[in-house]
């Protein structure tokens, strides 16, 4: 009997490498929200970590300047000429020590972390990983034929690294320490004090670095950046700066970022970015320049209103029994601490978020999917439509209280 399905060939298979890498959870989620969404419910979103603000007009009208001139055809793999001194300048207005020739350019942030870590990990390398953390380090450090080691934080002292963890897990095989800051999920920003004493551990062990900047414009006091450990005395011929200008100037969807690199580095990153990517569309590339040689007037409205709503968000969790809520300072995320009500609902933070989007319309990432670290905790962005923070805090308190009141069975 013919079922109308074709077998599959038994040779169509994935290399067994891909089962390394695991999806992101919160494209996971933006996925389900698309599909509650389109079957007319009224989903609070504080699920993803995009800037709900316009790309600055000056960087819009460049890339269209660009676009008409005919800028459409290949690019050096590197990137423009242009592009990287001016990411050098900006770099070196932040402390940090670089040339153009040590910039490579990429289609995005995440492309530069790849090919960071298949540049300088080998297997049964150990790269000390932040856990909670981005999921794509583990899972990049696992593709590459690494051991992710994890580190965690203080949460006491706004999720500051705990550099004490660090130095007891570094073993003959350590490689890489792996830094972001300010951090996702957890908002912090690693503070100059603890920077010196990663450092310090770096030069000792004669580790690499690979640092991922791209929230480092967004901290929420004083110049509004993040300090670099690139800066410190010794560090920047051994460390990677990965950043880009998705989260910093509301480009997610140009796709444009960049490493600076060591210059023994340089070459191997350039051939791994010519297999895999060749180059970046130039018109993009002259947005960039745009964007840090333009006025920004955009950034300073973007911080202020990111740090009032993350003031409304903060204050309105710890006004919700059974949640803890750190003041993040940096980024645009908040990671509540959860256990309370996981205790009285019998879930844990994966059930608990499915609950809140599928029950309560409320759209969160589980703290699990950031390790076993983040267990316990969810993860809420206050870069999306502000309306959705005060709908999101109301369906809380909603499902606070159904969770005290009745252990979570029910909405």
């Amino acid at each position: 009997m013919t079922t109308g399905v074709a077998a599959q060939p038994p040779g169509v298979r994935s290399a067994h490498r891909t089962h390394r890498l695991e999806f992101e959870g919160a494209f996971e989620v933006a996925d389900r929200v698309r599909r509650h969404s389109a079957a007319g419910r009224d989903i609070a979103n504080l699920s993803i970590g995009e800037p709900d603000f316009a790309t600055p007009a000056h960087v819009v009208a460049a890339g269209i300047k660009a676009l008409r001139a005919g800028e459409t055809k290949y690019t050096p793999v590197a990137g423009l000429p242009a592009l990287r001194a001016a990411i050098a300048t900006s770099l070196g207005r932040r402390g940090v020590r670089a040339t153009p020739e040590r910039i490579v350019v990429t289609p995005g942030a995440k492309p530069a972390l790849f090919y960071a870590l298949l540049a300088t990990v080998d297997a049964g390398d150990e790269v000390l990983t932040p856990d909670p953390g981005y999921p794509a380090y583990a899972s990049t450090i696992r593709f590459a034929g690494g051991v992710p080691v994890s580190y965690g934080f203080d949460a006491e002292r706004g999720f500051q690294p705990n550099v004490a963890e660090i130095a007891e897990r570094i073993t003959p095989r350590t490689r890489v320490i792996l830094l972001n800051s300010p951090g996702n999920p957890t908002g912090g920003t690693i503070e100059q004090s603890t920077l010196e004493r990663i450092a310090e551990l770096a030069l000792k062990h004669d580790l690499i670095v690979i640092s991922d900047e791209i929230y480092s414009r967004l901290v929420h006091a004083g110049d509004g950046v993040a300090p670099s450990i690139a800066a410190l005395p010794g560090l920047s011929d051994r460390t990677i700066v990965i950043d880009g200008f998705s989260k910093t100037w509301a480009m997610t969807g140009w796709r444009l970022g960049y490493a600076l690199i060591p210059s023994p580095l340089v070459r191997a990153i350039e051939t791994i970015a010519v297999n895999a990517h060749s180059c970046v569309p130039g018109f993009i590339q002259f947005a960039g320049v745009a964007a840090l040689n333009g006025p920004e007037d955009s950034l300073v409205s973007m911080r202020r209103e990111l740090r009032r709503r993350r003031d409304v968000l903060v204050d309105g969790l710890r006004a919700i029994p059974g949640i803890r809520c750190a003041r993040p300072t940096g980024a645009f995320y908040v990671f509540p601490d959860v256990t309370e009500l996981l205790a009285l609902s019998g879930e844990d933070s994966a059930a608990f978020a499915s609950r809140l989007l599928d029950r309560f319309g409320v759209a969160t990432i589980a703290g699990s999917a950031f390790g076993t670290g983040g267990e316990g905790y969810l993860r809420l962005s206050y870069a999306g439509p502000a309306p959705d923070i005060a709908a999101a805090l109301a369906r809380l308190r909603s499902a606070a209280r159904t969770t005290t009141r009745i252990g979570g069975t029910t909405p």
